[in-house]
């Protein structure tokens, strides 16, 4: 599925945003006000020049800065992933756990950000959603039998028999 059919991504308010100039403490204040884990940091043209994260709050508590001094271009971090509204959701759930991050912002084809990702609204699929994607899957690997495919069937199968006959020559008294 792509990210911008996903149902989370239409219902979600828009992404907190602010310059790199705010302070700390402003961003943490309304964070805590809308409960959500992220503040995206842009440029005027709404471009993402960064993100602070609960991560980022942590290790800025853990540096003892004082938070209504220090500006948010401080504590963000850079090295932020960004995604495009066609991408393939499972791909970036898969980055997303492979890279350890949470939160991820997505943008245009000019890099500005027109909405934000969590790793929870990935997860928040339903069942009939994961059954019909592990169908799917299962679906397209099959119409491809591969050589270890079709060896473990004539392995199971040989198994089978030299077992049912074994079974045969036993005998209980």
């Amino acid at each position: 599925m792509k990210i911008k059919d996903r149902p989370e991504f239409a219902k979600k308010p828009q992404a907190f945003t602010a310059p790199g100039d705010e302070t700390v403490a402003s961003a943490v204040k309304t964070m805590v006000e809308r409960n959500i884990g992220s503040v995206v940091i842009v440029d005027p043209d709404m471009k993402v020049q960064g993100i602070v994260t609960e991560r980022d709050i942590l290790r800025f508590v853990a540096e003892d800065l004082d938070p209504k001094a220090t500006p948010l271009s401080k504590v963000m971090s850079t090295h932020i992933k960004t995604a495009r509204l066609d991408d393939d959701d499972m791909e970036w759930l898969q980055h997303m756990s492979d890279e350890r991050f949470r939160h991820l912002p997505i943008v245009d084809e000019n890099d500005r950000l027109i909405g934000i990702l969590s790793q929870g609204d990935f997860v928040a699929q339903t069942w009939e959603d994961l059954v019909l994607l592990i169908r799917k899957k299962t679906e397209e690997t099959l119409k491809k039998p591969t050589a270890q495919v079709v060896g473990a069937l004539v392995l199971y199968t040989l198994a089978i028999i030299v077992m049912s006959r074994l079974w045969q020559g036993f005998s209980f008294r």
